[in-house]
């Protein structure tokens, strides 16, 4: 039996640490440390509880931890806890128990109880990094690849170790209840050694029993095992192994006879089945079954978000999710409906300047996508946003320096008392980086929405402050997202109203609006043609299209070029962006130029549990997203109707370019896939023109060409949707000889004959100085 625990009991919170953990600042710090998810280093499992890793400081050194979330759950889960005791607190048990049994697990080091009941509980383990999950090997197995992904894996051993493992759980009187492939761990000892296996997941395990011969094969059944002779051996080795004794690897005693293996069979395919079906009507009906629930009750939220105000009326019922960095309103879409009804007239109205829009918004869109790519187009426009990293701010400006872009956004927080390290890292930037051009941006909440003063008082403060390190003001944030604070288009006049007039103050400065967020046209030809809306100089959108997956991917039938030409088409017929119209004309087009239409937030979510900001249906994974950024910078910047793209953000987890991790002497900024793709991206296209889609193409690929000053020319492509040929990837063939190429980070990849593109964008310098098409 491990050492017998010690418990705490520290502010909110009470438990058991492990005896062989000293926390080196106390129970207290660990507890914290455990219990914020901000602290996690890496997202292990992002589900109906929320697993992740972190370090604790102890006396012997830092320690890996997983750490396992269980939120409190509806009613119904709240009473079971109550009775029988938290999902947390029975990890932590049956963890003990199985080691004092002589089965192996991750040691439990701290399990984190709430006072209050209504609150996630915590279960922390040793992290084992040396370890694979079965689930990895097993579909391997299942595939026939398994000699080629697991070359070190000995597949037998394996399956004679699990089915051993079983045995010896069951007899010792465990009945697990999930003993599927993702709750075992496997170590490889190699020497022919038997590996060892570590069980996971154990909240629902039964204890002080013998499992019946029904309740094991229930679970054996449960096990990712699919081809009949790997079955036989699994089953054997379980049926073979009498309790206690432990048997050398590949020696058998004994094998399933056919009522057992029969019955195992019955469970098996039955599971296979339900999760078949499971997959089927979630597939089917959660999307109804989802809406239902959101209009009668708010959205569940992860255990990290506070509560709404106590008393607070629906409008007000918002908190700020640090993880994310964005609000959240603690109200159901009904209860959001109602609120809204009370805004009628301002809904009437905007539908009015809408509807009266819509025809000259369309005669121009369909302008402007007659005209692309008849000339040749700048590569320009690439940016990234940026928040303070007051632990290491030069860290910070030194990933500003590699990754090269010129165009640089800084958002403020207006309802911040203190803007100290905002200031700072704005001077930081125009004295290390005077050549580049620095934008601000003005975010709302509802606080500030319904004190105009307030608001006034904040944006006369922040002129003051950042007008010498930037002259452009983007006034608004996610407008259309009643989160953000304004829930009709008069209280964003109202809010640019008084920003644009105290901004103008400062000689220069231009003010850009109103930061409608993903693909609303609707929403924002509404906002930018309401009645005394102040000019805006510029169009700024956050033109998200992660919810639709690629760039490429469709959405109401416009992709992201598209939606690009159609945010132009918006601002070129606005009746308040850009300059004053002439005499008879509809639009801001007036004297002085066509305004300028920017994407001033843009990233692809990363399944990173709570740091995520679109939730996991959205999320990929990092090599994705940076393929994703490229191929977006390239698809929206060669339209030449976005005449600035920005990345959300520079350092943050869940979807920056860059994300803080622990390291030895702290925590330190790795840079993420994305950011060394973009970060070529700008070195490689800096100083050309993209001339447009390369033609004679097949239509699963995407292919543009940029000149160069001295007349070479590269051709950036990939691949889309159902490409033809290996895994996506196709040959294509380029109106010149390809004298090389680099991936989307820049290595050197071969070309032999026709070059190879896929998903992944790949540049392709071509010999000579060939005109596009």
């Amino acid at each position: 039996m491990p050492e017998k625990p010690r418990a705490f009991s520290t502010g909110e919170y009470h438990g058991w640490v492990a005896a062989d953990v000293e926390p080196a600042a106390g129970v207290g710090a660990a507890v914290a440390r455990v219990t914020d998810a901000g602290q996690a280093t890496k997202t292990l499992h992002w589900g109906r509880n929320y697993l992740y890793l972190t370090t604790l400081a102890t006396t012997d050194g830092p320690l890996p931890v997983a750490v396992k979330q269980f939120e409190a759950g509806g009613w119904r889960q709240r009473a079971k806890r109550r009775l029988a005791g938290s999902k947390a607190a029975k990890s932590w048990h049956v963890a003990r128990a199985l080691l004092d049994a002589g089965l192996m697990t991750p040691e439990p080091v701290l399990l984190v109880e709430p006072d209050d009941p209504e609150k996630a509980s915590y279960y922390a383990c040793r992290h084992l990094d040396d370890t694979l999950e079965a689930r990895y090997l097993l579909r391997a197995v299942n595939a026939g690849t398994a000699a080629e992904t697991f070359p070190e894996a000995d597949v037998d051993a394996f399956l004679v170790a699990l089915g051993r493992t079983a045995r010896r759980l069951h007899d010792a009187g465990f009945w697990h209840r999930d003993f599927s492939s993702g709750n075992v761990l496997i170590r490889w000892r190699g020497d022919g050694e038997p590996p060892d296996l570590y069980l996971l997941d154990l909240n629902r395990t039964r204890v002080g029993r013998w499992p019946t011969l029904s309740e094991r094969s229930r679970d054996l059944a449960r096990m990712m095992i699919h081809r009949p002779a790997d079955q036989r051996r699994f089953l054997d080795a379980y049926w073979g192994a009498p309790a206690g004794e432990a048997l050398p690897a590949g020696a058998e005693r004994g094998s399933a006879s056919a009522p057992k293996v029969a019955l195992y069979k019955l469970y098996h395919h039955g599971w296979r089945f339900k999760n078949e079906a499971k997959k089927w009507v979630r597939g089917k009906l959660h999307g109804i079954t989802q809406t239902a629930k959101d209009l009668v009750l708010p959205r569940g939220t992860h255990a990290h978000i506070p509560e709404a105000p106590e008393g607070a009326a629906t409008r007000d019922k918002v908190v700020w999710d640090e993880l994310s960095d964005q609000p959240h309103l603690h109200a159901g879409k009904l209860e959001k409906h109602l609120a809204r009804a009370r805004d009628a007239g301002a809904y009437l109205a905007q539908a009015r300047v809408t509807a009266a829009a819509l025809p000259r918004v369309w005669r121009q869109y369909r302008r402007l996508e007659a005209a692309r790519y008849r000339q040749p187009v700048p590569f320009a426009g690439a940016g990234v946003a940026l928040r303070p990293w007051p632990e290491d701010p030069e860290a910070l400006l030194a990933a500003v320096s590699d990754l090269g872009a010129e165009h640089l956004l800084l958002r403020l927080h207006p309802w911040q008392d203190d803007h100290r390290h905002e200031e700072e890292l704005a001077r930081s930037l125009a004295e290390r980086f005077p050549e580049r051009d620095l934008v601000f941006t003005l975010p709302q909440n509802r606080d500030l929405v319904r004190d105009p003063g307030c608001w006034r008082g904040a944006v006369e403060e922040l002129a003051e402050r950042f007008t010498p390190y930037g002259t452009t003001f983007v006034v608004g944030q996610a407008v259309n997202r009643s989160k953000w604070g304004v829930w009709n288009a008069g209280e964003y006049r109202e809010l640019a109203a008084s920003a644009a007039e105290i901004l103008r103050r400062h000689p220069g400065v231009r003010v850009f609006g109103p930061g409608v967020i993903d693909f609303e046209p609707l929403a924002t030809v509404g906002m930018v043609n309401y009645p005394d809306l102040p000019r805006l100089d510029g169009l700024a959108s956050l033109l998200y299209v992660d919810r639709r997956g690629a760039p490429e991917a469709r959405q109401m039938g416009f992709d992201a070029a598209d939606k690009a030409t159609l945010l132009q088409a918006i601002a070129d017929t606005a009746g308040h962006v850009g300059a004053e119209p002439l005499a008879g004309e509809p639009g801001g087009t007036g004297g002085n130029g066509r305004p300028e239409s920017w994407i001033t937030e843009v990233n692809w979510p990363l399944r990173e549990g709570p740091h995520s900001p679109a939730g996991k249906l959205v999320a990929v994974d990092e090599e994705a997203q940076a393929d994703y950024l490229v191929r977006y910078y390239l698809e929206v910047l060669a339209t030449g109707h976005a005449q600035r793209v920005y990345w959300w953000r520079m350092v943050a987890r869940g979807y920056g370019l860059v994300c803080p991790e622990e390291g030895v002497d702290g925590r330190v900024l790795r840079r993420r896939p994305a950011f060394r793709a973009m970060a070529h991206m700008l070195a490689r296209l800096g100083g050309s023109q993209c001339e447009g889609p390369v033609p004679d193409l097949p239509d699963a690929v995407r292919a543009y060409r940029y000149r160069y000053p001295d007349g070479t020319a590269t051709v950036a492509a990939w691949t889309v949707g159902e490409a033809r040929g290996d895994g996506g990837h196709t040959r294509i063939a380029l109106p010149g000889e390809v004298a090389g190429a680099h991936d989307r980070d820049g290595t050197t990849v071969p070309v032999d004959g026709l070059p190879l593109v896929g998903p992944r964008p790949v540049y392709l310098d071509l010999k000579g100085s060939a005109t596009n098409g």
